[in-house]
């Protein structure tokens, strides 16, 4: 189940407190938050897009969105859950008119950045394709 950022204050402490990597087309904010946790103790990710205005008018913004979501959700599997974690990604203008795979590509990128990932189910899912 994908957990969601949704208030402003959550997000404006994700940019204060939390670390940033960049590449050419997303922006990725991570913040450990001690707090994501569910009755039994399990610790979850919370995840958070925002796209400006800049980008492009509502029907571009909300397709950047949904790339980006659907990117990290198939590569979530990939990801060290051991700590719970807030992560924003910032769309940049160049994000504009690329397709999928690019934008999937920008994503795990920036995962790889803040050492989110897993070495070894990514090195699996290499070896399957």
């Amino acid at each position: 189940m994908l957990h969601k950022l949704r208030k402003n204050i959550e997000f404006r402490t994700v940019y204060k407190r939390g670390k940033s990597y960049a590449n050419d087309l997303l922006v990725l904010y991570v913040f450990h938050n001690k707090r994501n946790k569910t009755e039994e103790g399990k610790t979850f990710s919370r995840l958070g897009i925002s796209v400006s205005k800049k980008v492009g008018k509502s029907v571009v913004r909300s397709k950047v969105k949904r790339l980006i979501k659907e990117s990290y959700r198939l590569n979530s599997n990939n990801l060290d859950d051991s700590k719970g974690r807030d992560l924003v990604f910032i769309a940049r203008v160049a994000i504009d008119g690329k397709n999928y795979k690019q934008v999937e590509k920008a994503v795990i990128n920036l995962l790889k950045k803040a050492g989110l990932q897993n070495e070894e189910n990514n090195t699996k899912i290499n070896n399957i394709l």
